[in-house]
């Protein structure tokens, strides 16, 4: 698994991220400034956390037209997977790679600490380590992550199956306590129809590591370095 992570001016998950996927795929994943456009030689591109641009507009809004990212659509129209986590999944719904938008927190706050997350399907490239309804922990550290769509988006969300993970208590219960940004519809990530991108808004890579509080997160990472076997 060859992977790529997209560095804007503002990003400040990309170390972690790097830790994590060297964990699981035995390899330093390569960095790429946000003005690169050569993404041929890789499998998989990351848009990590942080505040890209200083999340001036609209979180996500100003890196979403930035050269990377119109490499990273003709990679994604050409089948490669993107994974976008926090601001990464911000961005991916600005350049329309997701539906949707992450809305300011119902609570109108900056949330950080631990949260649970249902895995809603284990068939997929994102999650095939996971089983369905399992639940783990991974890391919140955001102040807009209310996912929101219209109820006809929604619906073809749920439909179509491309919600990959809910808002969840640790014995897997979806609850308005366990889903504290107010996420519609409990809605914590999606996929893109071909199920080849995928955005979430807590931060699995800090769960790689039983050093830094645990592997909640590795299974993810490793499903993706399975694709390579």
């Amino acid at each position: 698994m060859r992977a790529g992570i997209v560095i804007f001016p503002g990003t400040n998950r990309e170390r972690d991220m790097a830790i994590a996927l060297r964990r699981s795929t035995g390899h330093a994943p390569r960095m790429i400034w946000h003005r690169e456009t050569e993404l041929l030689d890789l499998d998989l591109v990351v848009l990590p956390g942080g505040f890209s641009h200083g999340d001036y507009l609209r979180c996500g809004a100003m890196a979403a037209h930035s050269p990377a990212m119109s490499a990273v659509k003709k990679f994604a129209a050409r089948g490669g997977y993107v994974l976008g986590v926090c601001n990464g999944f911000q961005i991916l719904t600005e350049a329309g790679l997701l539906p949707g938008a992450l809305l300011r927190n119902a609570s109108l706050r900056f949330l950080a600490g631990d949260c649970h997350l249902r895995v809603e399907r284990s068939d997929t490239a994102f999650t095939g380590h996971y089983q369905r309804g399992e639940v783990f922990r991974a890391v919140m550290a955001h102040g807009d992550g209310n996912f929101f769509a219209d109820d006809a988006t929604l619906d073809r969300l749920e439909g179509d199956g491309l919600v990959a993970f809910r808002y969840a208590t640790p014995s897997g219960e979806v609850s308005e306590a366990a889903n504290r940004n107010g996420s519609a519809r409990h809605i914590a990530g999606i996929f893109s129809p071909n199920r080849r991108v995928l955005g979430l808004m807590p931060h699995p890579e800090n769960f790689v590591d039983p050093l830094l509080g645990g592997e909640d997160g590795k299974p993810l990472f490793d499903s993706l370095a399975a694709l390579a076997a």
